[in-house]
């Protein structure tokens, strides 16, 4: 199974740095407008067989241009979602925005039960996209499946599942708006530890439109937090 994991264009709480995880979410921005609209083009050479998005609006929006290009109708799915912020929602601060990647740290070293402030475990977290994955394979059509999802979710996801990632190696520090993951699951064995393969990461925008992770000073530490002391996904 191929699969290619999307990150929703930006919306304004990302140029404000918020926490923002909460069903349905703000839009997106018209620089994220431009993004979403970049996409098709940046995957001009995939063969697409399915489209799902998560019920964040954000990423019905950013799906928009690539499902009219193909002519397929996006799959709406809760598991694809942000992962929850819980008590730190909209919380732009230091001390929250820290909270919430040391959680995602402790998950990719192994402790998944470990919980958000307030909200879900790294085992809940899994559990809902593999379900997604899982309900791919068993559908698969002809062709790649594209998930449109989120920042947080998305390299969680691909640290934990994927085989190969090593997180000392630059590639893999950023995922900015529409920056684009694709992988390559072993027959049977997508949904277990090791049977994705990641065989490119594509962290910048699509086109090149701008708007990465790094734009502002809590983005960048919180990047550089979550990659510090992981030697393997």
């Amino acid at each position: 199974m191929r699969l290619i994991l999307i990150r929703h264009g930006q919306t304004p709480n990302n140029i404000l740095n918020l926490l923002d995880t909460a069903v349905p979410g703000p839009g997106l921005t018209s620089l994220g407008e431009k993004q979403a609209a970049a996409v098709p083009a940046a995957l001009r050479d995939e063969q697409i067989g399915a489209l799902y998005v998560s019920t964040l609006t954000r990423t019905a929006i950013t799906a928009q241009p690539l499902a009219r290009e193909l002519g397929l109708t996006p799959t709406v799915r809760d598991g694809l979602r942000e992962i929850s912020a819980g008590s730190l929602e909209m919380k732009g601060d230091l001390e929250s925005v820290m909270a919430y990647m040391t959680t995602m740290k402790a998950w990719l070293r192994g402790d998944l039960a470990a919980r958000m402030p307030g909200a879900e475990s790294g085992i809940d977290v899994l559990d809902r996209f593999d379900a997604v994955v899982q309900e791919a394979a068993a559908h698969q059509p002809d062709g790649a499946v594209v998930m449109v999802s989120h920042g947080a979710m998305i390299r969680f996801w691909a640290g934990h599942r994927s085989g190969n990632i090593d997180w000392s190696d630059p590639t893999y520090h950023e995922l900015s708006n529409t920056g684009i993951v694709v992988l390559e699951g072993e027959q049977g064995a997508g949904a277990a530890r090791g049977g994705w393969h990641i065989e490119s990461w594509h962290g910048t925008p699509a086109g090149g439109l701008g708007g990465t992770d790094f734009d502002g000073p809590t983005a960048e530490l919180a990047a550089s937090a979550f990659h510090a002391d992981h030697d393997e996904g």
